[in-house]
């Protein structure tokens, strides 16, 4: 789905290869069709190395290590167009705008250590090492790669809580593995609070690092074990002009002696005899403590089976991809499950094996018949991700994202949902209580496996708490103002969105007070709607629209988070028929469509504002705020034109390489719209239980639902010359709406569509899809 006109490219139903028997058997062939190295480059960030589906662990290789103005490029650690590597550490994200984490940093060495980093620029300066792609492998649950100063080849596996590591030293140098506490993906003096390191009489060494970054007071415990024993240590502090240390421990004057070593700039070697054979390193993390983390090591990895390991490894991305099943040519294939693949990398695990967590008040806890996630970034992934995973994972995983919400709210000093968290912590980024339609798509699609009240409970109190980002007045005025807090006219629009989500939810519990209070903060979207411009806009307290207005100006303390007013004007996926109306009508409305796609806009006009990319006109489909539009012409009556327009942006967004993404991937999000466009299908407004049909870009694809049925979608004649919908049936029945009802999915059967050359003006254009005032 990577190529010249979206790939829509077959042979015919014919020529393909038959159905795989079973999703194990899919998720095999599916394995080798994914190439983590996409998005490893330009704004897609993502990282290449070893994990497990939603694993705690996620080693990768950090090419780079930069201060915090410059690190935008670097935000998973690792892109593509570098030739040296700092080490490997544990923890990353996969494609945010922000960054953090790059904890615990191991980097094996030959002959001669050196414990500063140096320039990468400057083969030699310091512990960095030079490598080729040539001979770099990249697969779900392992990476290899060559380090070429050193002549070491480095493997790397991992399973939920722990990265195994195989190191492979050239014979007749010395052999050591250097430990860096102080390195952190987006790096500034004084990151790194305090941080431990101590070698246990048995050889285990163990740590903590507690950073203020991101989520400040960040937490972390690990525990590693070499499979050789140690024959030689330097542990130092590096920190300089410390006015008062203590007293000296034994050791103080020769690291070679130390045992334990404490501060904020902490650094070890430890060295390994010559002998034949790889060097193992098994590295396990917690949120709890030290002891946490041995526990999970001797829990996950008791052995030294690297090779066993990276076999189970792959076995979970198998089972894990074979939820969905393509027929469709080699691009296809690798475009296709390398973003399912990505969809399946977060909300990590943050819990230990024997069930404890660390929350949002820095406090430990126990989980109590769930599996405890964090790395929630719901401004994104609200709008696909999780409804994507609804469909593609176990009921149980999406039950326990939602308890892992509630307990974040029971947990919480402020009594509210996360609304950008991760490691626990909560980071306050982005705007909205989006934690709420996650929590209502789930409700409302029967994922029940928590306590509803405390659910609708925790909802409320979300949009009901006023210190956050205007809530206060947008309760009291129906609108955020622009005087008080920035951003308003964004807010204004996300927060109705997220009350009609909670008042879904409401009307199904029979909870009618709530509903009607909530249905009519939904409508609080028509407070930003300026009839004289036909934009979205802020207003003032006094009512006013803020002046003077540019349409095309977005910015920090602008009307708009991340956009301007081409790009937010459309967000009401609750109501696209009262959007209509505002604008006079539907033909009205399209016609404002039309002008966002068809404008001729300079990218130089977003240099400012890195997260705005994948320009068509002024649809920015590197930026979520998009992602639903080309989807509103079939509520407007015209799904001929989503077809159209999808067809552009998935062969103008998406390609077989490194920066083959067009913005942030977002832990999922950008991979997850491909995934259901691809199929079809798209949840505009997710909590209504229903998808917008744009047009397949696969001839066929069959979706094995969690209930153990299977959904399959055909395109009949899918090719370049063919790519409208000329008619569809479900199970053999003629549909003529360009929605599907969530239901009709679960229940398994056929959706068979017949492409044509030219468009069908009259396929879907009586039915709606869903919109609150209809």
């Amino acid at each position: 789905m990577w190529t010249r006109a979206a790939g829509a490219i077959c042979l015919g139903l014919m020529a393909l290869p038959a159905l795989a028997a079973t999703p194990a058997e899919v998720g095999e062939r599916a394995f080798a069709d994914v190439d983590p190295f996409i998005g490893t480059g330009g704004e897609g960030h993502t990282f290449p190395g070893a994990t497990v589906p939603f694993g705690m662990v996620q080693l990768s290789p950090d090419t780079r290590i930069q201060p915090r103005k410059d690190a935008y490029g670097w935000a998973a650690g690792y892109r593509h167009d570098d030739r040296t590597i700092v080490g490997f550490s544990h923890t990353h994200f996969s494609g945010t705008g922000h960054s953090d984490l790059g904890d615990v940093l191991l980097m094996p060495i030959s002959g001669e250590v050196k414990l500063e980093r140096g320039n990468p620029d400057q083969p030699g300066s310091g512990y960095t090492s030079r490598f080729r792609h040539e001979g770099e492998i990249a697969q779900p649950g392992y990476y290899a790669v060559s380090l070429d100063d050193y002549d070491v080849r480095a493997e790397l596996t991992a399973t939920a809580r722990v990265g195994v590591h195989r190191y492979t030293f050239p014979r007749g140098k010395p052999a050591h593995v250097l430990i860096d506490l102080r390195t952190s993906l987006y790096d500034y003096p004084g990151k790194v609070l305090w941080s431990r390191l101590r070698l246990r009489p048995d050889g285990t060494v163990t740590g903590f690092r507690e950073t203020r970054g991101w989520a400040p007071g960040r937490q972390l415990y690990f525990a590693l074990r070499f499979s050789r024993p140690v024959q030689g240590r330097q542990l130092h502090d590096t920190e300089q002009d410390v006015a008062y240390k203590g007293f000296p421990p034994p050791g103080e004057k020769d690291p070679r002696q130390r045992a334990q070593i404490e501060g904020r700039q902490i650094v070890a070697a430890f060295d390994f005899a010559d002998t034949p054979g790889p060097l193992l390193v098994k590295v396990a993390i917690s949120p709890v403590s030290e002891d946490n983390a041995i526990a999970n090591l001797d829990a996950e990895v008791p052995g030294w089976d690297f090779d066993g390991v990276r076999a189970d490894a792959r076995r979970q991305w198998a089972r894990a991809l074979g939820a969905i099943e393509i027929d469709a040519p080699a691009p296809q294939r690798r475009g296709f499950y390398t973003a399912l693949y990505h969809t399946l990398l977060g909300p990590t695990l943050f819990m230990d094996s024997d069930g404890r967590y660390r929350g949002p008040d820095n406090a430990v806890h126990q989980a109590q018949g769930f599996t405890h996630y964090s790395t929630f970034s719901l401004w994104d992934t609200y709008r696909a991700l999780h409804p994507l995973l609804t469909l593609v994972q176990p009921e149980q995983r999406s039950n326990d994202f939602v308890q892992s919400l509630l307990a974040a709210r029971r947990h919480s000093p402020y009594g509210v949902l996360p609304v950008w968290a991760f490691h626990g912590q909560e980071t306050w980024c982005m705007i909205g209580y989006h934690a709420v339609p996650v929590i209502a798509d789930a409700y409302m699609k029967g994922i029940r496996g928590y306590d509803a009240n405390e659910a609708l409970e925790a909802m409320v109190a979300s949009a009901n708490y006023g210190p956050y980002d205007g809530i206060a007045q947008y309760r009291e005025l129906g609108y955020v103002p622009i005087d008080e807090e920035g951003e308003a006219a964004s807010k204004t629009l996300e927060y109705a969105f997220d009350d009609w989500t909670i008042a879904r939810v409401a009307e199904a519990m029979g909870r009618k007070e709530v509903a009607a209070e909530f249905n009519r903060r939904a409508a609080n979207w028509k407070h930003a709607f300026d009839p004289a411009t036909g934009f979205m806009r802020a207003r003032k307290r006094d009512g006013a629209f803020r002046e003077p207005f540019d349409p095309a100006a977005s910015g920090y303390g602008s009307d708009y988070t991340e956009g301007n007013a081409w790009q937010y004007s459309w967000y009401v996926p609750q109501d696209v028929a009262g959007l209509a109306r505002a604008h006079g009508g539907e033909d009205k409305l399209l016609a404002r469509l039309d002008a966002v796609f068809e404008a001729k806009v300079d990218p130089k006009i977003f240099a400012h504002m890195e997260d705005i990319t994948g320009l068509i006109g002024w649809y920015a489909h590197g930026n979520e705020p998009s992602h639903h539009v080309a989807y509103l012409y079939a509520h407007a009556g015209q799904p001929w034109r989503t077809q159209a327009r999808l067809a552009a942006i998935m062969a103008s967004q998406y390609a077989p390489r490194p920066d083959g993404l067009a913005g942030n991937d977002d832990l999922g999000q950008m991979s997850a719209w491909y995934v259901f466009t691809a199929l079809g299908f798209y949840p505009v407004a997710p909590a209504s239980n229903q998808y917008v049909i744009g047009r397949p870009f696969l001839p066929r694809a069959t979706l094995n639902l969690p209930n153990g049925k299977r959904f399959t979608v055909i395109a009949e004649g899918l090719d370049e010359a063919h790519p409208y919908i000329g008619r569809a049936t479900l199970d053999g029945k003629p549909l003529d709406r360009a929605y599907l009802e969530h239901a009709e999915i679960l229940a398994g059967g056929e959706l068979r569509f017949t492409m044509q050359a030219e468009p069908n003006r009259e396929w879907g254009r009586d039915a709606r899809p869903y919109s609150m005032s209809e």
